[in-house]
Order: C-alpha cells, then sequence, then structure tokens
C-alpha cells in the first residue's frame, strides 16, 4: 500500500470514531432507534419528537488527528486553496467511496436507509458546525474552492442544501489514494499528458511564459495553427513542468472545468495549454481562465475582449515564438542521407509537429525496409498539415515532375525559381529581415500566362510535386457569387485554408476574379472594383504559395501584378518544341518504327500546343489499342486532324474543318 492510500486510510479511521460517537449520541435518546423500519417511514411519535426537540447544540471538532506521511490532503488544501473546514468536508464526503462500512452508518444518521452517503447537514455536524452557520453554509456554495473545483459535487438538486448529497468524483478518490492516471474524461476530451523533458529554454515569448515566476493567463495569436502551441509546449516542458495539451472540437465547460482541476491535483507547475476551436471559443477560455494555473490559449484568431471580460488575461503575438524546424527535423532524423534542408524547406511545421512527422517518415521507412528518404519525409509531412481544403477547391496529387515538362530555358529556369522562392521564403524574409512592413505575408505568388494547352496548370503540379506538396484546384465557379459581399466571404475561406495547409494553390483562369478595376458608372462597378480591392489586400498577407494562370495577361490587373513574385509566360510551342512534345507524349506506347523519324514533319503540319498534342497522342493511343498494333503515323495524324476539328481550324491539306 503506497503512503497516499494509508494516510487516508488513517484519516477514515479517525473519522470513524467520530461517526460512532455520533451514532451513539444520536440512538441514546431516539426511542425509534431499535425500530427496523426506521429509516422507511416517518411515524406520529417520530414526527412529535422532532417537532418538541431543543435547536441542536453546537459539536465541538475533533482536532486531534495528526497527518500522517504521504497525506494529499494537504497539498490538495495548498492547491485549491481550502480551510480545515473543507479538509473536514471532503474527508466525510470520500469515506464511502473508500470504505464500504460507512455506508449504513450514514444511512442510520441520515435517518434514511436508501441515502449512503454523507449529507451537507450530516458533515458539517461530523466537522465540528451544522448548516445553521452561514460561515459553515458558504463552504459549499457553487463558488466556494470544494465545490467551483471539482472536488466534490452537490446532488439532489430538489432537496434542501442540509439534505444534499456530497459525492467526490472518481479522479479525485483516485488521487488521494495516490493514483496520478490521466483523468478518464479527459483522454475522450482529446487531452494529452506531456512529462516535463527537453532542453531549457532561453529567449523568446515561449520561454517568458515557461519561466514566469507567478501563474499566467495567455492568449496567443499564431500565424499558423499549431505553431505557438507547439512552441510553448516545448518551452515549458524544458523548464521542468508538466503540460496537459488540449485540441478541443469545441467548447466543453464540464472537461474545461475537469481539466483545471487535473492541473491543480498535479501541482502547481502543472501547465495547460488549449488550442482554440473556431467556433465560439468564448465559454473555453472563460472556463479556463483561472488566477492560479498557467494556460496558454492558443489560435490564429484575433484576441476577442469579451472572451474573459474583467480578468488578467494577456493577448500576445506569436512573431517571436518561431522555433528553427531544421534543427527539429535533424535532431529526430540524425541518419537522414541527403539534403534535409532542402527537403523539408517548403513545411511550415512546429517543433510537436515536426517530431510527429520525422515519426511517421521513419516508421513509413521501416516498414518499407528502407533508410528514411525524401519520399518518406514528404508523405508524412503532408499528411501533417491537416488540409482542408477540399470543401472549397478540388484536391490534385502530383505524378509529374520536371522530366514532363517541355518548356523553353527562361520559363523553365523561372520554374525552380519559384520552387526555391518557396523552400528558402522562411531565411530570405524571415532570417535575413527581407519581408517590408505593412502586415505583409511571407506567402509566394506566380501567374502563368499564355495560351491555352501550352503546360501552365501541368506546370504548377510539377512545381507542386517538386514541393511534395498537393496542390488544390480553386473552383472559380463554386467562389464568385451573384450577392454583394459573398464572392469576398468564399475567397477568405480558402485563404485562411491556405495559410494553414502547405500545399500549391491554383486559380485557374484566374482573371475571373483577378480582372482589371474600372471606372465606376454603375453599382455593379462599384462591386466588382470592392472585390478586387479585397484580392489586392488579402494577396499581401498571404502566407501560401499560389498560382494563378490565364489565357490573357493584358486582362489581370496592374496592381495584382506588382504584388506577384513571378510572372512566366508560356510561349505557344516553335517546331523543335512541338516535336519534343509529340516524343515526350509517345514515349510509354509501342511505335512502329517508321514512326519516330515522322513526327517532326507531324509537329511542322500541325501547330498544336502541348495540350492539344497530349490529347491527339491519346486518341492515337486508342486507335492503335483498338486494332492490337503498335502506334502508326496514320493514327498520330488521325489524333492531330482531330484536334484541328475540334478547334474548328482548317485541317493542313484539306481546306476544310470537317475532314474526319
Amino acid at each position: 500500500m503506497n503512503e497516499a492510500a494509508h494516510a487516508l486510510l488513517l484519516r477514515l479511521d479517525h473519522l470513524r470514531t467520530s461517526v460512532a460517537a455520533l451514532v451513539e449520541a444520536r440512538s441514546a435518546d431516539d426511542p425509534t432507534a431499535q425500530d427496523p423500519l426506521r429509516g422507511l417511514y416517518v411515524s406520529a411519535e417520530t414526527a412529535t419528537r422532532l417537532a418538541n426537540a431543543p435547536a441542536p447544540e453546537l459539536p465541538s471538532p475533533d482536532t486531534s488527528f495528526t497527518p500522517a506521511r504521504g497525506d494529499r490532503l494537504a497539498g490538495l488544501a495548498r492547491d485549491f486553496g481550502l480551510v480545515e473546514l473543507d479538509v473536514l468536508l471532503l474527508v466525510a464526503a470520500v469515506a464511502p467511496d473508500v470504505d464500504r462500512r460507512f455506508e449504513p452508518l450514514y444511512g442510520y444518521l441520515n435517518d434514511d436507509v436508501g441515502r449512503r452517503r454523507a449529507s451537507v447537514a450530516l458533515a458539517l455536524e461530523l466537522a465540528g458546525t451544522g448548516p445553521h452557520d452561514p460561515a459553515a453554509r458558504a463552504r459549499v456554495h457553487t463558488a466556494a474552492p470544494l465545490i467551483a473545483g471539482g472536488l466534490v459535487t452537490l446532488e439532489d438538486e430538489d432537496r434542501p442544501l442540509p439534505g444534499r448529497a456530497l459525492r467526490v468524483p472518481e479522479r479525485v478518490v483516485a488521487h488521494l489514494l495516490g493514483d496520478d492516471t490521466l483523468d478518464g474524461q479527459l483522454a475522450h476530451a482529446r487531452v494529452e499528458l506531456l512529462t516535463a523533458g527537453g532542453s531549457a529554454p532561453t529567449d523568446g515569448l515561449a520561454a517568458r511564459i515557461a519561466l514566469a515566476a507567478d501563474p499566467v493567463a495567455v492568449h496567443l495569436r499564431e500565424r499558423r495553427a499549431g505553431s505557438g502551441a507547439d512552441a510553448v509546449t516545448s518551452a515549458l516542458r524544458g523548464a521542468g513542468r508538466a503540460v496537459l495539451r488540449h485540441r478541443p472540437e469545441h467548447a466543453d465547460p464540464v472537461a474545461a472545468r475537469a481539466l483545471l482541476r487535473e492541473a491543480r491535483l498535479r501541482g502547481a507547475g502543472t501547465a495547460v495549454v488549449v488550442e482554440l476551436p473556431d467556433e465560439q471559443p468564448g465559454p473555453l477560455v472563460r472556463e479556463l481562465t483561472a488566477p492560479d494555473v498557467t494556460v496558454v490559449f492558443a489560435g490564429t484568431d484575433p484576441y476577442d475582449p469579451t472572451w474573459a471580460p474583467g480578468s488578467a488575461l494577456l493577448a500576445l503575438e506569436d512573431t517571436t515564438v518561431e522555433t528553427d524546424p531544421l534543427t527539429a527535423w535533424t535532431e529526430e532524423l540524425p541518419s537522414y542521407e541527403g539534403d534535409l534542408a532542402e527537403a523539408v524547406g517548403p513545411y511550415r511545421l512546429g517543433a510537436g509537429q515536426v517530431r510527429r512527422a520525422a515519426r511517421g517518415a521513419m516508421a513509413l521507412a521501416g516498414f518499407e525496409g528502407t533508410p528514411v528518404g525524401l519520399p518518406h519525409v514528404q508523405r508524412s509531412a503532408r499528411l501533417l498539415s491537416a488540409p482542408l481544403l477540399d470543401r472549397h477547391a478540388r484536391r490534385v496529387r502530383p505524378a509529374v515532375g520536371f522530366a514532363d515538362l517541355v518548356l523553353p530555358e527562361e520559363p523553365l529556369a523561372m520554374l525552380h525559381e519559384l520552387a526555391g522562392r518557396a523552400r528558402h521564403r522562411d531565411r530570405v524574409l524571415g532570417e535575413w529581415r527581407l519581408r517590408t512592413g505593412g502586415g505583409r505575408g511571407r506567402g509566394v505568388v506566380a501567374l502563368f500566362a499564355g495560351d491555352s494547352g501550352t503546360g501552365k496548370t501541368l506546370a504548377a503540379e510539377v512545381v507542386a510535386g517538386e514541393l511534395g506538396l498537393d496542390m488544390y484546384v480553386v473552383d472559380l465557379s463554386s467562389v464568385v457569387d451573384k450577392y454583394v459581399g459573398e464572392t469576398e466571404k468564399n475567397l477568405e475561406k480558402i485563404f485562411v485554408e491556405a495559410d494553414r495547409t502547405d500545399s500549391v494553390l491554383l486559380f485557374d483562369e484566374a482573371d475571373a476574379v483577378f480582372g482589371k478595376r474600372s471606372e465606376v458608372k454603375s453599382s455593379h462597378d462599384r462591386y466588382a472594383n470592392l472585390e478586387s480591392a479585397y484580392l489586392l489586400q488579402r494577396l499581401e498577407a498571404f502566407d501560401g504559395i499560389a498560382v494563378l494562370t490565364t489565357n490573357l495577361r493584358a486582362n489581370i490587373d496592374e496592381a495584382f501584378t506588382r504584388r506577384l513574385d513571378l510572372v512566366v509566360d508560356f510561349p505557344f510551342p516553335d517546331v523543335a518544341l512541338r516535336a519534343m512534345l509529340w516524343r515526350s507524349c509517345l514515349a510509354g506506347v509501342p511505335q512502329e518504327p517508321a514512326l519516330d523519324a515522322e513526327l517532326d514533319a507531324c509537329a511542322k503540319e500541325f501547330e498544336l500546343a502541348g495540350g492539344a498534342i497530349r490529347s491527339a497522342a491519346v486518341t492515337a493511343g486508342y486507335l492503335a489499342a483498338g486494332r492490337g498494333s503498335a502506334v502508326s503515323v496514320a493514327d498520330v495524324r488521325a489524333g492531330a486532324r482531330r484536334e484541328y476539328v475540334k478547334s474548328g481550324r482548317l485541317v493542313p491539306g484539306t481546306g476544310t474543318p470537317w475532314a474526319p
């Protein structure tokens, strides 16, 4: 038996003596003491006796008990602000949960065999007072430490206060017996207990929170969801403090009260870190803001003073809570072969997320029986980005690379530069302080301009694949709304999720929403200009990676182009490029021997963009598959003519757009 359980049993032995004395005193002047039906009904004799009984005398409290070693009630008194009377009430309330012999005794003293817990009146009487004492009644008020701290609950709401039963939650009973297992209710509420450990914090906002001499309540507005919470959690653990990390899906006041109780049960050094839910976090903040527990609320939304009015809640920005993710990656993956900085550069993960991603990469590599490599890191990190953009955009899992692109040297070099900007933006804009003021974000935004089929969408997918990210194509039909202000709301949802997600956001046919502003001649013009003004401001604060494509670069407002990092022009392919495109598209299909020599002639004869060549190659493949043979020159020419017919152009050599 551990010391805590032994100390509690000694207290209960002392309490049993007091209960026995009270039973003896009650039975001495109670003529119904021997009645086997006592407590089941009230006889006329009993009612007369109770009506004529004198006012109760104030009993003398028994203060002779000396706490034994390991007694946890002294710690509860300190951490919950309990007085001696509170401790006596708690012991009386917990007795039936530890020793069943108290149940019949309490049933007798309550004059009701079915009520086997201490009532308020009985517990106060055992503590040397009674419900007639206003100071004693105040100790079981809803705002008193016992009740507000969740150590004791009052049952039987329909009864007067003296007759209400006192119940001790099982988590408190377990704590008094020396069991420090996390409350099961909190495990279901997405609470994780993190013990002390790690390197000691040195400087920065997270270190100041962790090393504060007194408990603090902080709202930390994060630049990216989870980043600030991860940094503060690491600092608290490095400072030798346990952390209760709470990730609620919604505000739950009951779980919040249990969380505060758990923090107090574990001692003054335990801190609470809460990732605020998106919907209505106010009730959660009000429940968890306490003067005696360090609580850090983290979220991407700005602080609202109405969440916790009248409390000393510090509202801070996490601009200084920025750990070096590469250091965390290096610590977790010391045996990684290759350029780790290049591999993890596109991902904006906090220290905690990095650890989870690294463990996932190692598990995946172990499953495959290979050393940890770039694919393992990219797959694990992509999963941890927790993309929620599927509700607003179509996800594309990149399956192409730079080897699949056929472009002139200049646009190809600019695409490599775009990928480099995405990898190194934290260093250039953060460490080297090359970011301008005005609330500008760290986003990378590029415009791809060129005729239809010249490879703009494919290039965006290639960049996403090079970075190890998913690509999300924004469906403009679900964004643009005829009602005033709705388009901006839809776009804001997309930008917010893109800011939180490591992905490439593609606005195809972007001139539909990024078009030029016009002179205001009607209310329609004014509202269209408002949309453009909103987009201009939102692009400057954007933290993600976005690609805009357009067939007509002149349609894009000049104010947008000034805010773009890169403008890549995709030219219509010349004969040499068309020949390369034909060979690239047909590289994986069976070909007749004479086909390769004829592709140069096809490229010269048919002026097709890359997208049309791809479609023509697919048509040729189907024709060959239908015959059960290899692709021939005739198949390729038939596919090319089909593309001419689709676009309504004159087919070479026929003089008509309707040639087969």
